[in-house]
């Protein structure tokens, strides 16, 4: 028997480290060859790592939310031969028993130079993972699943390739134990709970509830959190809130959708939106920006490339519709779709995940009254759309029922002017007041 020894694998060009956001073995786990070992995420993408040989997990280099750079040691499995490492000695073997099969003396760099002798073991993109045969269990492992349902309104934790498995299952992963980190939910649990069921929950009637669940924040909802905190803390927000009487919209958004053509998408109000924004940033270029705060440098940007932030089960992604400007309502409305269907999958590429001019942010049905939007940064403005609601609108004579909207846009305040932003959300509102203007060219 010998020992194989799987490093960081090459990611993506330029890229010299990662964060290991899911296990999907542990140690005495057996594998087959392009069994799924772990996830790893850089910048927006998420990176499967395949086994390239069948044998034990003998040793795991990182926790989940390490960052571990390129060519680093992450895996070690016990193969049949010489696999390509020489066995640990009988000292480091003691000092894995004792640590949980880590050898202390081996310790991950987090931010290391990038090695030339990084492993050429294939990566896969993140995909749904096909159903494969179960692996047979090793003697000594035992699964050690949460011993209760979670509590009312908390959320599972899982990657989104789990939640996608689960979705087309038809299981509910509020309803599944979890043995990863944190309870996180792997692909082993899912699939123990869809052939052996949910375990009933022990004991009935009301008990306080004392537990503490510690969920560490890695992976997208780390760098969601990253930006966040970078856009609030180097912009001043200042929002603009506005509202807009759609009813002419939505009854001509009515008859386009009646008179489709069936290769053609479905309209939402965002296309007619972006088609408005388009007609805005033209006598506003100053609104369709990048600032450079460390260079003191706005950089004004012709093509325009409107993020739409969308909301999946892993986090906030905002895919980018690049060139709205070259685009009808149509072509708006089907690239919006195919944008969002890759957000959800998690199949979107980092071109799609980036390069956006200005942003819109919308929770559809679940809008709100108003909302106060948090800048895409570098950018300078962004617009939120509120829920629509029928309300009494008084005419001058009487009140008529009107579907009315709010626009709710944040700018930053040291490039764009309250007056400036007014402006432009005074322009969006007259569009989709008159929606005849959004097809008026020149």
């Amino acid at each position: 028997m010998g020992e194989h020894i799987i490093k960081m694998p090459d990611v993506g060009e330029g890229i010299a480290e990662a964060e290991l956001v899911e296990w999907h073995v542990k140690v005495g786990d057996l594998v087959r060859e392009d069994t799924l070992l772990a996830a790893v995420m850089t910048d927006k993408a998420t990176v499967e790592i395949p086994s390239p040989v069948e044998g034990r997990i003998l040793w795991l280099g990182a926790d989940i939310g390490d960052v571990v750079a390129i060519g680093s040691p992450i895996i070690r499995l016990e193969v049949e031969g010489e696999g390509n490492a020489q066995p640990v000695s009988s000292r480091e073997a003691k000092s894995a028993d004792a640590n949980g099969g880590v050898p202390s003396a081996t310790p991950i760099p987090q931010s290391a130079p990038r090695s030339p002798e990084a492993s050429t073991s294939p990566v896969l993109q993140r995909e749904v993972p096909a159903p494969t045969a179960p692996v047979a269990p090793h003697p000594t492992r035992e699964r050690t699943l949460s011993p209760s349902l979670r509590s009312e309104g908390e959320s599972p934790l899982a990657s989104p390739a789990v939640r996608l498995r689960a979705k087309e299952a038809g299981v509910d992963l509020r309803q599944v134990p979890g043995s990863g980190p944190a309870g996180r939910i792997t692909h082993d649990d899912l699939d123990d709970f869809m052939t052996h069921g949910r375990r009933a929950p022990a004991g009935r009637g009301l008990a306080p509830n004392t537990s503490v669940h510690d969920i560490k924040v890695v992976g997208l909802r780390r760098k969601i959190a990253e930006k966040m905190a970078l856009s609030k803390s180097r912009i001043p927000h200042i929002t603009y809130v506005e509202e807009v009487d759609v009813t002419a919209l939505e009854d001509l958004r009515s008859v386009l959708n009646q008179q489709k053509r069936a290769e053609q998408p479905k309209l939402t109000i965002l296309p007619f939106l972006m088609r408005a924004m388009v007609k805005a940033v033209a006598e506003q270029p100053n609104l369709n920006a990048l600032f450079d705060d460390e260079a003191g440098v706005v950089h004004q940007h012709g093509g325009v490339h409107i993020g739409i932030a969308a909301q999946t089960s892993a986090g906030l992604v905002v895919p980018v519709v690049k060139h709205a400007e070259a685009r009808d309502l149509w072509s708006c409305g089907a690239e919006v779709n195919r944008l969002a269907e890759a957000a959800k999958a998690g199949t979107a590429t980092r071109d799609e995940l980036s390069g956006s001019t200005i942003t819109i942010t919308s929770l559809g049905a679940m809008g709100g009254v108003a909302t106060t939007p948090v800048i895409n940064y570098p950018e300078v403005a962004i617009v939120g759309v509120n829920k629509i609601m029928v309300r009494p609108v008084w005419d001058g004579s009487s009140f008529v029922p009107r579907k009315m909207m709010n626009l709710s846009s944040s700018f930053d305040h040291r490039v764009v002017d309250g007056w400036d932003a007014a402006v432009f959300v005074q322009r969006i509102k007259t569009l989709l007041e008159t929606p005849a203007l959004i097809f008026v060219e020149g």
